[in-house]
């Protein structure tokens, strides 16, 4: 069983589509195999969007979601709480063609390490609480909306002007608003994307000297 002091929690913030995932996934991919295939678990911020099954689908798709009071992070604190203490949570699943909570939730069992990826991590006290270090990837905000509209359109079924509209009403604002000045409570702050191996490699061996 893993108990608080053996439980790493490692944070990873910044922009939508600016790496996060990808880092996050090398990450686990790779400590997976000094670690062992059971003792790290990536968990997603975005799984945390509060449930809005009681909304209608046109009022869903008016939420801010680049804003922090779209998140349930109570919730995730006290996930990232019984983690740490030893016991298993239900993780929610979000469904991003509904806008809202699916039935189905996912059990995640206590770990040795656990990833967090999301874009509004470090904007809360409470959350960098739990954590043992936090990271803020540093890409130009450009970059990250060319990969918004390819990931949203290809994977999440939308059309591209509604993620242009979207980028302009909420996600860049939020962005200045939320997401840049969380950058300063970032330990490390990495540039050039999610395929930077040198900081991949930096954070793999930052994460197996705090898990020893």
């Amino acid at each position: 069983m893993v108990n608080e002091q053996q439980c790493v929690i490692i944070g990873i913030a910044g922009a939508s589509a600016s790496g996060k995932s990808l880092i996050a996934r090398t990450i686990c991919d790779d400590l997976r195999q000094d670690l062992g295939t059971d003792q790290i678990a990536m968990i997603t911020e975005d799984c945390y969007y509060k449930d809005q099954s009681h909304l209608s689908m046109e009022e869903r798709v008016k939420t801010n979601y680049d804003h922090p009071n779209a998140l349930d992070h109570e919730l995730l604190c006290q996930h990232l709480a019984a983690l740490r203490n030893g016991e298993s949570v239900q993780v929610p699943n979000y469904s991003y063609v509904e806008h809202t909570r699916m039935q189905e939730s996912t059990q995640v069992t206590p770990k040795k390490v656990i990833i967090l990826e999301g874009i509004l991590l470090l904007t809360d006290p409470n959350l960098r609480q739990h954590m043992h270090a936090s990271i803020f990837m540093d890409t130009p905000l450009d970059i990250c909306l060319l990969r918004r509209v390819r990931r949203d359109v290809e994977e999440r079924g939308r059309t591209m002007d509604s993620v242009l509209e979207q980028y302009q009403r909420t996600v860049r604002p939020m962005f200045m608003q939320f997401i840049e000045p969380s950058k300063q409570h970032a330990d490390i702050i990495v540039p050039r994307g999610g395929k930077n191996r040198i900081a991949i490699d930096f954070l793999k061996a930052k994460i197996r000297q705090l898990a020893s």
